[in-house]
């Protein structure tokens, strides 16, 4: 019977290179398989590719053992979701179109058997950053996405994750070195979201983030839980819904 609620997030496919990338995309396909079998809904909160931008006629190349198992689960009428994340704003109807994936551009909430969620990929809430949130105004611009569509595919996807890798590559190391700083942006960001959200809406059971890499289960007002789903670079993590409670679990296949 499919009654489950999987959750995870932050695969960032396509880095640092081609084979580790390819390792990670079979293990996730592999993971996607094991959860179609008791699955209701699978939530991928964001940052499925590290590059992703939809031409007119063209998207970048490869993922093609992933984007088939989401065809495929979506085809046998299990709903797939993506919110997106800061690393694929630019999916645009692609996903929605050919896979019957269910895009999602803003946090949600939901109700699951009497169960309440809030569900966001996490980046530019909370107080701070300032920098990121002018930046994503910029990136989710019409007439920027425009401009960058002038370039050709082979040139603007190639720049794009050439710049990607870049940067993903020395923020995984400094991730790595710097666990502490994560925790802290954690608990100055997302934490204190999370507690101005619950006097809004004290209901809430579980509020589940991505963006941050770290697996993280907090316990907040009330009986309230904040979910980090952690990443598929360094911990393989998920989240699972039994109808009842959630649990952070590590996919180790």
């Amino acid at each position: 019977m499919r009654h489950k609620i999987y959750f995870a997030s932050d695969f960032h496919l396509g880095i640092p290179d081609h084979t580790t990338s390819l390792e990670r995309e079979k293990k996730l396909v592999a993971w996607l398989e094991m959860a179609r079998a008791d699955a209701a809904e699978i939530f991928l909160m964001g940052d499925l590719f590290d590059f992703w931008f939809e031409y007119k006629t063209a998207i970048p190349r490869g993922y093609a053992r992933l984007l088939g198992k989401l065809a495929e689960i979506t085809d046998s009428g299990i709903p797939v979701h993506l919110f997106r994340g800061n690393h694929d704003m630019w999916a645009f109807d692609y996903l929605t179109k050919e896979l019957n994936i269910q895009l999602h551009r803003d946090p949600e909430f939901r109700e699951f058997n009497g169960r309440h969620f809030y569900l966001a990929h996490g980046d530019g809430l909370g107080p701070g950053d300032k920098g990121y949130k002018f930046i994503k105004k910029v990136f989710a611009n019409p007439f920027n996405q425009w401009l960058f569509r002038q370039l050709h595919p082979d040139f603007g996807i190639r720049m794009a994750l050439f710049w990607s890798r870049k940067s993903r590559s020395a923020s995984i190391e400094k991730e790595k070195k710097e666990q502490d700083i994560t925790l802290k942006l954690i608990q100055q960001r997302i934490t204190k979201h999370s507690t101005e959200l619950l006097k809004l809406h004290p209901e809430l059971d579980f509020l589940i983030y991505g963006h941050y890499h770290y697996p993280l289960d907090t316990p907040l007002a009330g009986n309230a839980r904040q979910i980090v789903l952690g990443d598929w670079i360094t911990h393989f993590t998920y989240a699972l819904f039994d109808g009842k409670d959630l649990e952070l679990r590590v996919f180790d296949r």
